[in-house]
């Protein structure tokens, strides 16, 4: 049977985060799933932003991050990095996320903020931050950027 829930992310959505750090997910990108208690996974971008895995991604970043090898100990610090900043959140009966302080703090947010499709994630931006990062030549990216590339993440 085939499935009529949208399966992708696209468009950029201007919110506000209010006092206790919550953002409505734009109507267009609810789903069944994420109406109903369904995890979602943010995770500190080296960009500067927060990227959102939705809960039909978590189990494809399950895949790579087992792949990573225990001997593999520049692929491991970088899970360790990586996840130790990270969150999971669910939204609630009113299609609010709760973005963890620390995260907050990474993506410099205060008050406004974008939230940026990239078809099967979305990112949360600042928008300062993020009218600048468009304007920027693209490039390898830094050192954590590489890693996770090599990783596959």
């Amino acid at each position: 049977m085939l499935s009529l829930v949208k399966s992708f992310y696209v468009g950029e959505f201007e919110r506000s985060l209010d006092d206790k750090c919550r953002l409505s997910l734009p109507s267009k990108w609810r789903s069944a799933d994420e109406e109903n208690g369904a995890s979602f996974l943010a995770l500190p971008n080296p960009v500067g932003c927060i990227t959102v895995y939705p809960p039909k991604m978590i189990s494809r970043l399950e895949e790579k991050v087992s792949n990573v090898s225990l001997g593999d100990q520049v692929g491991q610090q970088a899970l360790a990095k990586l996840f130790s900043q990270a969150d999971t959140f669910e939204c609630d009966t009113k299609g609010r996320m709760k973005i963890e302080e620390r995260l907050v703090r990474h993506a410099d947010i205060h008050g406004d903020v974008l939230m940026i499709g990239s078809y099967v994630t979305f990112h949360i931006w600042n928008p300062k931050r993020f009218r600048a990062y468009l304007q920027q030549p693209i490039t390898e990216g830094d050192e954590m950027s590489l890693i996770l590339k090599s990783i596959g993440l």
